[in-house]
């Protein structure tokens, strides 16, 4: 795989510690961010991040937390840092927009074809960006959270969204996911769902189970690689061929 650098930048005084992945050549490459979920940047962000960079896009594996933090259990290390950050939702979004500029800003980037990856909580962050109004050509969401206290306005999106969520995922449920076509459609937005009938929460995530006091996660292995390849796809098409 792709090595991986550490790469510093700041937001509202945090020093954030986010690991760069870069592919041969000089550039300037397509990009994308890949969001960790509410444990912080561990191995799942950390390892797409080389193989989107295998496939020829730079891709920084973002740090929401600061210092590159990770918590396994968050409930029982690191839950006033995470607790800090997540029930903020402007601090989460400025946050956001901080980690996509500072991607978009380095040389070996087209600034123009740039896209967002998310698992879980970064999924709803994937989503944050592309209510945002941010230069995103496309976001792809990953079992996210799909509530927001801030709904897209009216011609504001320009990310193309697609949205990988599990039927069976008590933390968005079918009332969500119909909010969030709602939303998309009065915005005008361009959102695409894919909704998993035997899915749970975190089914792209092997560790999903060991986190202690939260129900409602399963690993699937079949769901991790066809979610996978569609996210690919998606991002090719434009990214790459547009």
């Amino acid at each position: 795989m792709s090595t991986l650098h550490t790469f510093d930048y700041a937001h509202d005084g945090v020093a954030l510690k986010g690991q760069l992945a870069l592919p041969a050549g000089a550039g300037p490459h397509p990009a994308i961010l890949v969001m960790h979920d509410a444990r912080g940047l561990g191995d799942q962000p950390r390892n797409s991040a080389r193989k989107l960079a295998q496939m020829g896009y730079a891709a920084l594996a973002t740090d929401m937390f600061g210092d590159g933090a990770y918590f396994p259990n968050p409930r029982a290390h690191g839950g006033e840092v995470v607790t800090r950050v997540m029930m903020n939702p402007a601090l989460v979004r400025s946050r956001i927009i901080a980690s996509f500029d500072s991607l978009k800003a380095l040389p070996q980037v087209d600034s123009e074809r740039i896209g967002a990856i998310g698992y879980c909580f970064g999924g709803h962050c994937v989503l944050e960006l592309a209510r945002s109004g941010a230069d995103a050509r496309a976001v792809v969401s990953f079992h996210g959270t799909l509530k927001t206290i801030a709904p897209a306005k009216p011609g504001y999106v320009k990310a193309k969204m697609l949205v990988l969520t599990g039927a069976r995922d008590p933390y968005a449920p079918p009332e969500d996911v119909e909010a969030l076509h709602k939303e998309m459609a009065a915005a005008g937005a361009d959102c695409h769902v894919t909704s998993y009938s035997q899915a749970m929460h975190a089914f792209t995530d092997p560790t999903a189970e060991t986190m202690i006091g939260v129900p409602g996660l399963k690993y699937d292995p079949l769901i991790d690689k066809l979610s996978w390849a569609q996210a690919i796809a998606f991002l090719e098409a434009l990214l790459k061929d547009a």
